[in-house]
């Protein structure tokens, strides 16, 4: 039996506040696993000046000012800005108190600090995008010579079969089809959260109550915020019993990977279509000649999922 200790994954996490955003960011610092090196914030869930300040009042909220924060693209490479204030409210996180920021972002752009913490880390650093994929795509384009101290891209984005904001495009991905195109394109190993497993990760009213049950103000926040994100998702259109928890899958993933099943194949990604703007086109049946450049996740243990995040919360003490 091995006891070799391995040191904290060192990660990135780029992502637009937003509940699910929110979620991940309090799990990702929750976890010894884990070694946030920087937060950047895109524009999508909301303008670009309001996800950085959630951003900013999340880790406020988790005393962790320690991190390194920076804005990133105010809109997509060679779009108007699209969001989502239908799922999220006028704040981006409405439904929680949550406190004014106590400390700034850095002077920087977003880019340049992802460079910065790249350059700097001793090891591959994994990126974890949860919004458009500008801010990913322009630190490529800028900095090639890092590509190979990025150890994988671990992002919520695209989907294999249906989309959540035209019939073929999930949200994120439409809004910088652009820019996608160009991270999907890069040569980096990528692993995709979309649709086809993000919406298996439902949470139900009985674990919003679990969660509230748990005595740290972090879980209460974590319920208050849920309470919120479940009135969009109770639309019967959507036909879901509970709230999809969209971007904490890639923070899952990198906890426990076990409790998801993938398959590899070439995804790549429509720009031009007249109704498939912002499609992922995945290849799982190989058809193309395309080699293989994604990690697609298909399917969840949705129970162990729950308790994953319960896990985490409970690692948050009130002192």
């Amino acid at each position: 039996m091995s006891n070799a200790v391995h040191s904290p994954r060192p990660i990135i996490l780029d992502c637009d506040p937003g509940h699910d955003d929110a979620i991940s960011l309090i799990l990702a610092l929750s976890s010894k696993q884990l070694n946030p090196l920087a937060v950047t914030t895109s524009a999508g869930n909301q303008t670009p000046d309001k996800t950085l300040n959630n951003a900013l009042r999340v880790l406020t909220m988790l005393g962790r000012s320690d991190i390194a924060v920076a804005g990133g693209a105010v809109k997509p490479l060679a779009r108007e800005l699209i969001i989502a204030d239908n799922v999220h409210g006028e704040s981006g996180l409405d439904g929680s108190e949550l406190p004014n920021p106590n400390f700034e972002p850095l002077p920087c752009s977003a880019i340049e600090l992802i460079a910065q913490k790249v350059r700097d880390s001793s090891e591959p650093v994994t990126l974890v995008p949860s919004g458009p994929l500008t801010n990913i795509a322009l630190f490529l384009a800028t900095y090639p010579e890092l590509h190979n101290k990025i150890e994988r891209i671990v992002l919520m984005g695209g989907a294999a079969a249906a989309g959540n904001w035209t019939p073929a495009a999930e949200f994120k991905i439409y809004v910088d089809p652009e820019a996608a195109d160009m991270v999907f394109k890069a040569g980096i190993p990528i692993t995709m959260c979309g649709l086809d497993v993000t919406h298996q990760a439902q949470i139900m009213d009985e674990d919003i109550e679990r969660i509230r049950k748990i005595p740290n103000h972090v879980a209460q926040c974590v319920a208050e915020l849920l309470d919120f994100f479940m009135i969009y998702h109770r639309d019967p259109k959507w036909g879901f019993e509970g709230a999809p928890l969209h971007d904490p899958c890639t923070i899952a993933f990198l906890l426990k990977p076990e409790l998801f099943s993938t398959y590899d194949c070439w995804v790549g990604v429509e720009t031009k279509g007249e109704h498939t703007q912002g499609m992922t086109v995945v290849d799982r049946y190989q058809l193309t000649q395309h080699p293989h450049n994604t990690q697609v996740l298909c399917d969840l243990d949705r129970e162990g999922f729950v308790d994953l995040i319960v896990e985490c919360l409970n690692a948050y003490t009130d002192t």
